[in-house]
């Protein structure tokens, strides 16, 4: 056990702030750790205002430090006229390649990589046709990020209509993948109605787990659902009584499994609280099954997240939050276990 693991210690930077930099809000993170440990930090630039319609720009700064300093913002993609948003990433391990796939006014989809750790980036490849069929009436990326499963498939959250009425039960989450690391892309199965934006992980069984937001806003408590053949079929809703729920997006990440580390532990991040405020931690060390720490990392305004792990283990989580409302900033937090556990968990060995 290192003293990095063993004494408690958390940081955190800000990295985007609204009204800097050329944009007058910078909005929902997404979050990813290449090979050589550069973190990436994604999200939506809305330069003329805080709403959703004013997401014209999808934005990037690096760090190449362990989050200590961060590179000039990218322009990634936008066009100053159509909505480009909800980024979502994912790392394909075998190949380094980064992925951001992200939406255009929520229904074209694309996707865009890299192969030097964020510096440079490929032109955007609209895939829209290989993974929305022709019911579909609106789709959005998770946000947040995607997972890369054992089998090498690289698996991405995702949201759709299938009415052009947008009643709650008209929503469906669901997850587009690939085999053949990123050349072709195609959609798996649909959650069923009343489903929204959401993030996988991988069980150690091999089954995926989706942490869920209810698209019935009165419903104040998380979903789940659970797929055993890889994303093609999935189970019905599962309402979890234990997660109050502000009806926000969350995150949810992989932090060690038995194979590789002394045990299983998934770490999920929501707002504990009927309100966007109160972001919230919680170790499960079953997964998936319950949630057996909780920890508060800011009581304040708060919102969406994305977290991922460093090569060092150091858990890293950006997070909406502000002092009077939830979009005054994107902070990156960074912990470690025995942090977020209080000092009743450390990595052993």
């Amino acid at each position: 056990m290192t003293s990095q693991q063993a004494v408690p210690w958390l940081r955190e930077t800000e990295v985007f702030t609204s009204g800097a930099e050329g944009y007058h809000t910078f909005r929902i993170p997404s979050l990813a750790i290449t090979p050589d440990g550069t973190i990436l930090a994604f999200c939506e630039g809305r330069r003329h205002g805080q709403h959703d319609y004013d997401a014209l720009y999808l934005v990037l700064k690096r760090s190449t430090d362990n989050g200590v300093t961060w590179g000039p913002l990218q322009l990634l993609y936008g066009n100053g006229e159509n909505t480009f948003h909800n980024p979502t990433v994912v790392v394909d391990r075998d190949t380094g390649r980064v992925f951001l796939t992200f939406n255009r006014d929520a229904f074209r989809c694309y996707v865009m990589h890299s192969d030097d750790n964020g510096a440079t980036w490929s032109e955007a490849v609209d895939i829209t046709d290989s993974i929305m069929p022709s019911n579909w009436t609106h789709y959005v990326m998770a946000p947040g990020k995607g997972i890369q499963m054992k089998s090498g498939r690289l698996a991405i959250p995702a949201g759709h209509h299938d009415s052009h009425r947008m009643d709650s039960i008209f929503s469906h989450s669901h997850m587009f993948y690939s085999d053949d690391h990123g050349a072709s892309w195609q959609v798996g199965g649909a959650l069923p109605g009343g489903s929204n934006e959401c993030e996988m992980v991988e069980t150690a069984d091999g089954s995926l787990y989706m942490a869920v937001r209810a698209a019935n806003r009165q419903l104040q408590k998380r979903l789940c659902a659970w797929s055993k053949d890889g994303g093609e079929t999935w189970s019905d809703l599962i309402e979890l009584d234990e997660l109050t729920d502000a009806v926000c997006q969350a995150s949810i990440v992989r932090y060690t499994d038995a194979e590789t580390h002394d045990k299983n532990r998934i770490i999920f991040g929501n707002l504990d609280s009927t309100t966007r405020d109160h972001f919230t931690l919680r170790v499960s060390y079953d997964e998936c099954q319950t949630w057996a720490t909780k920890k508060v990392l800011y009581t304040g305004p708060s919102a969406y997240s994305d977290m991922a792990i460093a090569p060092d283990m150091t858990i890293c989580c950006l997070y909406e939050r502000g002092s009077d409302g939830p979009y005054e900033s994107l902070r990156l937090a960074q912990f470690n276990l025995a942090w977020l556990t209080d000092g009743a968990d450390q990595i052993e060995g």
